[in-house]
């Protein structure tokens, strides 16, 4: 029998439900059509045990009264940020609304992350959700087909998520998912014991209000070193931002699945390796958490969980040193991110 959702409360009067995808050995994801969110994955530690291992909220209405952290949501159109609001396409400029300082922030004011998704189910362990956007929707040109497939591999804990789309008309594009990880599973107040190893030898600085520089610098010898399995909280307060909220160019990556991240967390022992074709990742480490009360009367509170970003660089519209993130008609946009878990 194909899994049955179950409803998730309401948004602007539509009923917006939970999807439940599992295997066969025990581990479970639950994905919202609102904002194609992912609410719930559940892991085993070292001991055998099942345990929860990303944010979330209890109902629909923790994410539209919450927003602000985009836990665990679809990112569109545009993940991170552009710079000012303003990019331009042969020689047309354009403007997208500015939600973050004097940036624009992952899509917008409605991005993605706020629109119910069409779902359709292909079996216990695969769900494809489908998101129609128009012309202009945010201030993005072109109209753009989005579909993104999540499934949870029928005998291993290994969730993967796969994008695709395509336009009408030139314009300008970065998907990724923006889940916080605790894989202590609430045994931890924070993730600064959990180490992390990036495949990434250089990153792109930022300037006060996180838009890139413009240049690739070495990670070697810096707070942003993680090319060795390293603490997440030995640096972080060195870090002039508050913490980690910096994109990564992900090493030997020619737009095939390359190693991106691991994550070990010795509490619990689990392990997340992280495999994407992006050219990039953002590595967030909740510094802006401030205390929501998350699934469970959970607190998060700042630094509670972490956030690995496949994605485009941020600002590349304006970037033209950066891998380039547009797409034009009669392309294909398609991009895939694979989390293996284990535990040790």
């Amino acid at each position: 029998m194909l899994l049955d959702p179950s409803p998730f409360g309401t948004v602007d009067g539509r009923l917006v439900y939970l999807y439940t995808l599992t295997n066969e050995v025990g581990n479970v994801v639950k994905i919202t059509d609102y904002g194609g969110i992912i609410v719930s994955l559940l892991v085993k530690d070292s001991k055998g045990d099942l345990g929860d291992v990303v944010l979330g909220f209890d109902s629909v209405d923790g994410y539209v009264q919450n927003s602000g952290p985009y836990l665990g949501a679809l990112i569109g159109r545009y993940a991170n940020r552009i710079k000012n609001g303003e990019f331009s396409l042969d020689d047309k400029k354009y403007s997208v609304p500015v939600n973050n300082g004097p940036n624009s922030l992952h899509g917008g004011i409605k991005g993605f992350d706020k629109k119910i998704w069409q779902v359709k189910v292909i079996n216990n362990q695969t769900i494809e959700l489908y998101y129609h956007s128009k012309d202009g929707e945010e201030g993005y040109p072109g109209t753009l087909d989005v579909k993104v497939t999540y499934t949870l591999s029928k005998e291993s804990p290994t969730f993967t998520i796969d994008y695709v789309a395509t336009t009408d008309s030139k314009t300008v594009l970065n998907l990724t998912n923006h889940t916080y990880f605790n894989l202590s599973a609430g045994q931890s107040s924070d993730i600064l014991d959990h180490k992390i190893q990036l495949n990434a030898k250089r990153y792109t600085p930022v300037d006060a209000t996180s838009i890139p520089l413009g240049q690739l610098a070495d990670v070697k010898g810096t707070d942003f070193d993680f090319t060795d399995l390293t603490r997440i909280g030995d640096r972080i307060d060195n870090v002039d931002s508050g913490g980690y909220d910096h994109n990564f160019e992900i090493q030997n990556q020619d737009g095939k699945l390359a190693q991106c991240a691991k994550v070990v967390d010795p509490k619990s022992g689990r392990i997340l390796n992280v495999r994407t074709t992006q050219p990039g990742v953002q590595f967030y480490a909740g510094n802006y958490l401030n205390g929501e009360d998350g699934k469970n009367s959970t607190k998060y509170v700042k630094r509670y969980g972490f956030c690995l970003e496949t994605q485009h660089f941020p600002d590349s519209p304006n970037q033209p040193h950066f891998p380039p993130a547009t797409l034009s008609q009669g392309e294909q946009y398609h991009h895939t991110t694979v989390f293996d878990f284990s535990n040790e």
